[in-house]
């Protein structure tokens, strides 16, 4: 694709977190006002990182257009760094993160919503606002994958990176349980303390298979286009 409707692309999604977010945090609800506010909820951060990802991606093209052809050794080393911390945050947070917040959430959601999502909720949540921070996170983070090609760090610091986030954030949802006395999430009431353990490991062992995953489809993606482009540009036979 070229650069100008990616950067069209990039901020046209970048305006829709950014009004989810606002819409979001306009909603008076009741766990907004609780210990930890917005910042509990594993969807909350997930929009956070998806905002400031695509942010990044905008200033990346910004930038890329204004150092276009002007030879500024200097500018050009931070345009590499601005890429790399690009590319890095999409291996690590954007992808992997984005697609758990979706896949889980709908996964428990068709099981019994009012494990993760009661309906009680409806009443502050529109629909489309739900379906912004649960359902387009995936096709947004898929449409950039396809767009640029992004450089995945080495895997053994890439893991290390989404193990940290992944057992920060357990360790924040159980630090809220020990002030408040309540789970973030309704089904962890439900569910005896080694079943805990059981999901949370799980969760973290999901989240390094989805980065693998993301690693894995990024390679596919343009490996296959290099394939393409490579045979298009092989002289035909006469």
């Amino acid at each position: 694709m070229a650069l100008v409707p990616c950067q069209v692309l990039r901020v046209a999604i970048l305006l829709s977190y950014c009004s989810i977010l606002c819409n979001y945090k306009a909603i008076e609800m009741p766990s907004h006002q609780t210990y930890g506010g917005s910042w509990k909820f594993l969807t909350f951060i997930d929009l956070v990182i998806q905002a400031v990802f695509f942010g990044i991606c905008v200033l990346t093209d910004l930038s890329s257009l204004l150092t276009r052809g002007s030879g500024n050794q200097e500018q050009e080393r931070q345009l590499k760094k601005l890429i790399s911390l690009r590319d890095w945050m999409l291996a690590v947070l954007a992808f992997p993160v984005g697609v758990f917040v979706v896949a889980v959430f709908w996964i428990i959601y068709a099981y019994d919503r009012e494990m993760i999502y009661p309906k009680l909720l409806d009443n502050f949540i529109p629909g489309w606002l739900n379906h912004g921070m649960h359902t387009t996170v995936l096709p947004f983070i898929l449409i950039e994958m396809r767009t640029s090609h992004h450089a995945y760090p080495s895997r053994s610091s890439g893991l290390a990176a989404i193990c940290t986030f992944s057992v920060g954030y357990i360790l924040w949802v159980c630090w809220v349980h020990h002030v408040t006395g309540m789970w973030v999430y309704p089904f962890l009431e439900h569910i005896g303390p080694g079943a805990r353990i059981v999901f949370f490991g799980s969760t973290t062992i999901l989240m390094n298979f989805l980065y693998l995953l993301g690693e894995v489809l990024n390679s596919y993606i343009w490996d296959t286009q290099r394939s393409m482009e490579e045979e298009k540009e092989k002289p035909k036979l006469e």
